[in-house]
């Protein structure tokens, strides 16, 4: 019984001079790899070897909805708290975009983690968020004055003693 041997694939064909054993083999962007899936044999019987490596070889479909729903993210200006999560996805927006309330560039924004509700824009809430973010701010400058008065506390403290 003659070995079987694998039928020479278009697929994956040389470029230039000797196209895979092809003089004249089709190359270019019309001759893609997902283009000439229908090539590949396919046999349902569990003796056949050779069907099932073509098979594992084939390309994985990705689905453009789960890639759609993963890059859905609000983002939220840093100086007004506005958040932005329209349709369009934040990546996606020219470097000229603009905060529609305070003018801040689109370099201010910063991804936002919590759930964002219907009414994330109002004007109370707004204004609540802005106060949120100020009282966060405030916190690094008394974190920083207190990590400086411990230091020169000890070191009079080491200097006196010892």
């Amino acid at each position: 019984m003659a070995a079987l041997q694998a039928p020479p694939s278009l697929v994956h064909a040389k470029r230039g001079g000797d196209a895979g054993g092809f003089r004249r083999a089709p190359t270019g962007s019309w001759m893609s790899p997902s283009s000439s899936l229908h090539l590949l044999p396919f046999s349902s019987s569990p003796g056949n070897k050779h069907s099932a490596s073509y098979v594992a070889k084939a390309p994985k479909i990705i689905s453009m909805r789960v890639a759609a729903a993963a890059s859905k993210q609000a983002y939220i200006c840093r100086d007004c708290g506005y958040i932005y999560n329209a349709k369009t996805p934040f990546e996606k927006l020219p470097d000229a975009y603009f905060c529609p309330v305070c003018g801040a560039p689109k370099r201010r924004f910063r991804a936002y983690e919590p759930a964002v509700a219907k009414n994330a824009n109002d004007t109370a809430v707004r204004k609540a968020r802005k106060e949120q973010l100020k009282k966060d701010g405030l916190a690094l400058p008394a974190v920083i004055f207190i990590g400086v008065a411990a230091l020169a506390g000890l070191y009079f403290y080491l200097n006196n003693n010892f």
